[in-house]
């Protein structure tokens, strides 16, 4: 079973000695992490000094997953402390790394996990009110569809279960109650699988990003096709209602925050991405273990979708 990371405070990463941590953090919250931690600043292109024992890492998923990558591959003896600046991706408990390399790299494994992660709330301040709404998206789709996957225990299920119970009693807006039950689906989650979702959402993103001139992101996808993946579950199969029977959840309050999740000008957008890569969709290691057969005809249900 995955072990998730030592969760330290902000005073506990502050006490590390200066003359071996190097800080590396994101260009949006960097100013904020310099004037408020006492290390000196690394980027990774530049070698990392010998005598360095801690990395600590700030910033969204995508920087977190590269940072993993980097102490796995790059510097072993160093101990990486994980901080998200948004909750959403889990990356700082998850042993999951996703690596953008002309199209997604998976890679996973306990030897991935940080030696600690922290919550610093207040990274989050300047969030936008989409960009809040896309990390909760995030948040939902590991959720949900590690407790749909074909491969979840039943204890995993009530793990999951425990966690969608509280994400549908927060508020889809900027509040840093968001970060501990995203951390905890992404660890969870990481011992299943995810479906559909992120299927759709790892193989359209960088041909969005392309095609559009935007930068899309990971998040802002799960969160618009949550929605209409959901209802493909419940429309093809009877599992999606027998689970959420099972572990006592309300079908109608996780279909109402999909919904609220969702964007219909923003989703749109997307489908003549979506038609375009859909047989990349159905090669997808994610979209196999979908908690429904994913079929070709199913593109119909998309390009029709309507909330």
């Amino acid at each position: 079973m995955t072990q998730r990371p030592e969760l330290w405070s902000l005073d506990d990463v502050r006490a590390l000695d200066p003359e071996t941590t190097r800080i590396w953090a994101s260009r949006s919250v960097e100013s904020r992490v310099r004037s408020e931690l006492p290390f000196d600043r690394w980027q990774p292109d530049a070698p990392l000094p010998s005598m360095i024992k801690h990395l600590v890492a700030v910033g969204g998923g995508t920087l977190l997953d590269e940072a993993k990558r980097f102490v796995h591959d790059e510097a072993p003896d160093v101990a990486l402390v994980a901080i998200p600046s948004v909750w959403g991706s889990g990356a700082e408990a998850s042993p999951v790394v996703v690596l953008n390399r002309d199209g997604k790299q998976i890679r996973t494994g306990d030897e991935y996990l940080p030696a600690a992660r922290a919550v610093w709330p207040e990274l989050a301040e300047s969030l936008s009110e989409r960009r809040a709404i896309d990390a909760c998206g995030d948040a939902w789709a590991h959720a949900m569809e590690g407790f749909l996957s074909p491969l979840a225990t039943n204890e995993l299920r009530r793990e999951l279960a425990e966690v969608i119970r509280t994400m549908i009693d927060l508020p889809l807006t900027n509040d840093p109650r968001w970060f501990e039950p995203s951390a905890r689906a992404a660890a969870l989650q990481a011992r299943s699988s995810v479906g559909l979702v992120h299927g759709i959402a790892h193989t359209i993103e960088l041909p969005l990003a392309r095609a559009l001139g935007d930068d899309w992101g990971h998040a802002r996808l799960c969160a618009l096709y949550l929605a209409p993946v959901l209802r493909l579950d419940r429309a093809v199969g009877t599992k999606l209602h027998a689970l959420f029977l099972e572990f006592d959840l309300d079908e109608s309050k996780i279909k109402s925050a999909a919904l609220r999740l969702f964007d219909d000008r923003l989703y749109q957008a997307t489908l003549p991405v979506l038609e375009a890569e859909w047989r990349n969709v159905l090669r997808d290691r994610c979209t196999r273990t979908n908690s429904v057969l994913v079929r070709a005809d199913h593109l119909a249900h998309f390009l029709t979708f309507l909330p």
